[in-house]
């Protein structure tokens, strides 16, 4: 309206990134953006707003994948129409790609996990910190073996979590004698034992962190990463093949 007002409204064909009205290209950006985003491939919206009306006849996973074989079409689609007018959408084809991909591989754990306890995957030869501890000691643990974080206890009872980021960021600051309470995580999630790993799995994801500390009445008793789900799950896939 207020283009019309101020008579500076200009066909779409004439704007460039820097020419014509600043408004009407804001106006231009934006409705691309929306289109775009609705195009039915993941990560897009699109994306899960087809999976959404797949799930309505199909479970979530088989609505995934199909959702995501139709996003990876798209995919190859702009891929190919790139090669000969537009090498920005061999980028976006790769984007899109991989969210179909990475979107497809989620959905299939998250459905192969459903109704296990997280007991049967989790971790329980693992080792762990005290609070007096030093930081070299976190340093000779993580050298010695595979393990990335390390939970700090006191009693059986879980006071925080030295993550290997952390560790390294308190290193950094050569303090004289740090210890491993000075560099812990005291605010972390912790997953039941009895737990499904369906849930523990969205936890993992949400808290965007390595491990889950696995309690049990308030007691450490084990582990969670993603690692141990994907072992565990080809572990099963093996046997029932």
């Amino acid at each position: 309206m207020w283009l019309k007002v101020t008579a500076s409204l200009e066909p779409l064909q004439v704007l460039t990134v820097t020419g014509g009205p600043f408004l009407e290209r804001i106006m231009a950006v934006n409705i691309f953006l929306v289109i775009f985003n609705m195009i039915p491939a993941f990560p897009m919206d699109g994306g899960r707003v087809l999976r959404a009306l797949l799930a309505t006849r199909k479970d979530y996973a088989r609505a995934t994948q199909i959702a995501a074989n139709i996003g990876q079409g798209i995919a190859v689609l702009f891929g190919f129409i790139g090669i000969f007018y537009n090498p920005l959408l061999l980028l976006i084809a790769l984007f899109v790609w991989i969210g179909a991909a990475q979107e497809s591989g989620a959905a299939q754990l998250k459905s192969a996990v459903g109704g296990i306890p997280v007991q049967q995957a989790m971790l329980t030869d693992f080792k762990t910190l005290q609070r007096n501890d030093n930081l070299e000691r976190a340093v000779e643990l993580t050298i010695a073996g595979n393990q990335k974080d390390f939970p700090v206890v006191d009693n059986g009872h879980i006071e925080g979590v030295l993550t290997q980021t952390d560790l390294l960021k308190a290193l950094s600051q050569r303090d004289q004698h740090p210890t491993v309470t000075s560099a812990i995580q005291k605010e972390f999630v912790t997953v039941d034992s009895l737990e499904m790993l369906e849930s523990a799995f969205e936890k993992l994801k949400d808290c965007n962190c390595h491990t889950l500390p696995v309690v049990r009445n308030g007691r450490l008793v084990g582990l969670l990463t993603m690692d141990n789900i994907g072992e565990y799950m080809r572990i099963q896939g093996a046997l029932q093949n």
